[in-house]
């Protein structure tokens, strides 16, 4: 099992960034298939952005795609979300996972962890 602890969340106004963060453990790091959920008040929870292995791969839902940014350092066992440009629909729970198989990138394949609150104000 891999425990996933989020972080980096806040109160930013609209057009402000935010870096969140994402520790995982229990399984080696550099195998894993990232990927960042994200769910909003009386919502589902969506997907976000997934990231390969090797950090060669990348894919965003077409909501944040040119605003945010997914990226790795196998080195610490973290996966980061870049938010740049954000909107008030972007507020959230944003959560990390990981994706056993990466044609399935978009799908969780661990529990939840308790993620990390971003509120975007107007």
């Amino acid at each position: 099992q891999v425990q996933l602890v989020e972080s980096g969340g806040g109160l930013v106004q609209a057009g402000g960034s935010l870096r969140l963060s994402c520790a995982a453990s229990g399984r080696p790091f550099s195998t894993l298939n990232m990927n960042w959920f994200r769910q909003a008040p009386g919502k589902e929870r969506e997907f976000v952005a997934a990231i390969s292995w090797s950090g060669g791969s990348t894919n965003y839902a077409n909501s944040v795609k040119d605003r945010f940014t997914i990226s790795r350092d196998n080195a610490k066992n973290t996966v980061y979300l870049q938010m740049n440009s954000l909107k008030p629909d972007d507020t959230a729970v944003y959560y990390c996972n990981y994706a056993r198989f990466w044609a399935h990138y978009s799908k969780p394949d661990s529990s939840w962890g308790s993620g990390t609150q971003v509120t975007v104000s107007s």
